[in-house]
């Protein structure tokens, strides 16, 4: 797979990543949801924090700001890293699968960098209205953006645990809880490309002699 291929790639997604955020945060008041099937909801919530929602302010005796531009910054750094990372396996001709992975990697996460720089200066609030692209007063500053999330999939809800089930027994549990975007979505399938086809990605050295040599 060569660097056009990839980049093209990454393109695709980033549009579909972008235009579904714009779409959602101009036609959706926080939180409002609409169900397209019993097990999925287009459901509009934002995300100042890292994965799960989590937040170093949690962690660490810093405020809410500080942490969140931690994150942005750190994100800026871990996106240079996959990049140079995609770069340098394009270039070493590597297997298909891992570049198409790490392409949908570098993807996720640079759809997600977006909104936590640009998001905050373009955007107004969404709490109980709807906000405007390229507002007269935006909600945060640079690098102080949230991330637009809103794929939910509750395909269990409302249940209750077996009484004989440890710590848990008894409660109610849903699944699947967490919500999430398209770049979310280019993330762990990159990542579970990676996990399934571990081999192919990454291959041993006389593997990739062998490989080599048939292509000769």
């Amino acid at each position: 797979m060569d660097l056009k291929k990839s980049l093209l790639l990454i393109i695709v997604v980033l549009l579909i990543d972008q235009i579904s955020k714009i779409y959602i945060k101009t036609h959706f008041e926080y939180q409002e949801s609409v169900e397209v099937f019993r097990w999925f909801k287009i459901l509009f919530i934002e995300n100042s924090g890292a994965a799960w929602g989590t937040k170093l302010n949690d962690f660490l005796p810093i405020s809410e700001s500080t942490g969140k531009l931690i994150l942005t910054i750190f994100r800026l750094f871990a996106i240079v890293g996959i990049g140079y990372w995609l770069y340098d396996i394009i270039k070493k001709k590597s297997a298909r699968v891992l570049i198409v992975a790490v392409s949908l990697i570098f993807a996720g996460a640079l759809g997600n960098i977006i909104d936590s720089v640009f998001y905050g200066v373009i955007f107004n609030d969404s709490y109980n209205q709807v906000a405007t692209l390229f507002a007269d007063e935006p909600y945060g500053k640079l690098f102080h953006g949230k991330v637009v999330d809103m794929l939910y999939f509750p395909i269990i809800q409302d249940a209750v645990w077996p009484d004989w089930v440890p710590f848990v027994g008894g409660n109610n549990f849903s699944f699947f809880e967490p919500v999430f975007n398209i770049a979310d979505s280019a993330i762990s399938i990159g990542v579970a490309l990676l996990i399934i086809f571990n081999k192919k990605a990454f291959p041993k050295k006389g593997q990739e002699e062998r490989s080599e040599e048939g292509n000769e």
